[in-house]
């Protein structure tokens, strides 16, 4: 170090300068995806135990997720119920290792006590494909949209377009952003 110069402000502005660069990285390119959201700065892995329905799943640690933004027909009394579930086990089946990334701008947790989490099966965000097959429907609780939702109004607007899942196969579909799914009786 030269002296005097280690505590000079040009030497502090330099030395800020480089640790945003190295922290931050020296790409100018775009990203290829959209960064996740993550909770404490990290995302949080876990392995998928069971499918419960079209938009809840459990962990291997006993996690009740509750895929954040969207809404599945209903089991029973819903037309489309248990194509739903079928449409988030193959994307999430027994075993699988997914990211469950949090939306800081909507509640963390619902009524019900499970957690409202984005899922991610490597780049896939599994919440916008299962509104992209026609599997559920974009849910805006309290009309709160969060960070993926105008990729949710993208991906329902292209399933009703081509008629994918109950779009198509049931007769009284409509969309209702405030309630979710409404595919009418089976």
């Amino acid at each position: 170090m030269v002296a005097g110069f280690g505590r000079s402000p040009g030497f502090r502005v330099i030395l800020a300068a480089v640790a945003l660069v190295t922290l931050t990285g020296c790409s100018t390119s775009e990203p290829t995806s959209t960064p996740p959201i993550t909770t404490a700065g990290v995302a949080e892995t876990a392995t998928v135990s069971r499918v419960n329905d079209g938009d809840t799943l459990r962990t291997t640690a006993g996690r009740k997720i509750r895929l954040v933004q969207i809404d599945a027909p209903e089991l029973r009394g819903d037309c489309y119920g248990k194509a739903a579930l079928a449409a988030l086990r193959r994307l999430t089946p027994p075993g699988a290792r997914v990211q469950l990334e949090r939306d800081p701008g909507l509640d963390a947790t619902d009524r019900y006590g499970r957690q409202l989490r984005y899922v991610f099966v490597g780049n896939t965000n599994v919440n916008v494909a299962l509104v992209r097959q026609g599997a559920a429907s974009p849910y805006f609780f309290r009309g709160d949209r969060g960070r993926f939702a105008k990729d949710f109004l993208d991906a329902v607007a292209d399933a009703r377009r081509t008629n994918r899942g109950y779009w198509g196969a049931c007769p009284r579909a409509r969309l209702d952003l405030d309630r979710g799914s409404v595919t009418g009786p089976p």
